[in-house]
């Protein structure tokens, strides 16, 4: 349990695999949880030390709140651009919230693999950012589950606002790199504040072909941080 959510840990040969079997579990669609990779697995060498790939996949607490909202951005017909109705969906919450801002395409899908990314920009949009970006974190839900719903199948979408996110990443990343040179020269583990699933795994990613330090998240819930320490 984390802070009243229901999750659950699944393995699988893949990270899509674990996730399927998490959800199986859960009784629920992909749509209504959140899931963080703790281990990407690995192939392993002519089928040696292979690992299995590991999810905790958490049912949102914002599972339900999009009912409120079934009325917003309608698909228009015969419309099948993902891109243009993601924008159009997130500029009609934006205004039935009060806040005036622009809403561009960053990037458009090449396939379905690929997230439609969109951008946010205005004044004083603090608001729809929160605390280490929590409340753009349940803002890019939200878009991401009332666009799916249009397509009745999950649309990766992607929100930041005011570059937030590309900032957040470059900071993470140089702080991964100071903090594994300090574990390297002192020889001993580094543990960093606690952090979101999505900036835990911006760590993760950001050392995962490091040669000589390793990541791993520790605790539970609001207290769950990523310890640095030698391989």
């Amino acid at each position: 349990m984390e802070e009243g959510r229901k999750s659950v840990e699944a393995t699988g040969k893949s990270v899509d695999e674990a996730i399927e079997k998490a959800l199986k579990e859960l009784g629920a669609d992909r749509e209504q949880v959140e899931a963080e990779v703790l281990a990407e697995g690995s192939r392993g060498i002519l089928g040696l030390g292979r690992q299995e790939a590991r999810v905790r996949v958490t049912l949102t607490q914002l599972a339900g709140v999009v009912d409120e909202w079934k009325e917003v951005a309608p698909v228009p017909s015969g419309e099948r651009d993902v891109a243009a109705i993601a924008a159009e969906t997130l500029r009609n919450l934006l205004h039935h919230m009060g806040i005036e801002a622009e809403v561009n395409v960053r990037e458009r899908p090449t396939n379905d693999l690929m997230p439609v990314v969109l951008d946010v920009e205005g004044e004083n949009l603090g608001i729809l950012i929160g605390r280490q970006g929590e409340t753009l974190r349940d803002l890019q839900y939200i878009t991401r589950l009332m666009v799916s719903r249009s397509f009745q199948h999950w649309v990766n979408v992607v929100v930041d606002v005011g570059g937030y996110k590309k900032r957040r990443q470059r900071v993470l990343t140089e702080l991964s790199e100071r903090m594994a040179e300090r574990v390297i020269a002192e020889g001993k583990p580094v543990t960093l504040e606690p952090m979101p699933a999505h900036e835990r795994r911006i760590v993760h990613m950001a050392l995962r072909d490091h040669r000589s330090v390793r990541t791993e998240s520790i605790d539970e819930g609001a207290r769950r941080k990523v310890v640095i320490m030698p391989q």
